[in-house]
């Protein structure tokens, strides 16, 4: 297995066990449903987003990809950067891409924490 592909599935560690802790309260099956629907979904953005790059057509704006991202489909993004290799080189793309994932693993490790990691940070007025 390539080492890119050994990084993503220590990536996907977090949020998989933050599903599972929220089957606790909510039905698993939804939750991965959802995360594997918007991921497919990202890809399929950063899929037609290449093929408009080649075509020289109307592109995707990077905001709706970064959104789409936001919402839970960086694993797809994640695939859809690797597999097509787009948006891939833009630094200033992947310095928000990677705090989109940043963010993902914050929260699904303070969900593991039982919500208490996050509630930390935040200042008391």
């Amino acid at each position: 297995m390539r080492d890119s592909n050994v990084f993503f599935l220590v990536l996907l560690l977090f949020p998989v066990l933050a599903i599972r802790r929220l089957s606790l309260t909510t039905d698993w099956k939804i939750v991965i449903g959802y995360f594997v629907g918007i991921s497919v979904l990202t890809y399929a953005f950063y899929w037609w987003d290449k093929r408009r790059a080649k075509s020289g057509g109307r592109r995707t704006r990077e905001m709706t990809l970064h959104l789409f991202e936001l919402i839970g489909g960086w694993p797809g993004a994640w695939l859809g950067q690797r597999k097509l290799r787009h948006k891939t080189s833009k630094r200033s793309y992947q310095i928000v891409f990677w705090i989109i994932i940043i963010v993902h693993q914050a929260v699904a490790f303070d969900i593991q924490r039982g919500g208490k990691w996050l509630s930390s940070f935040y200042f008391q007025f």
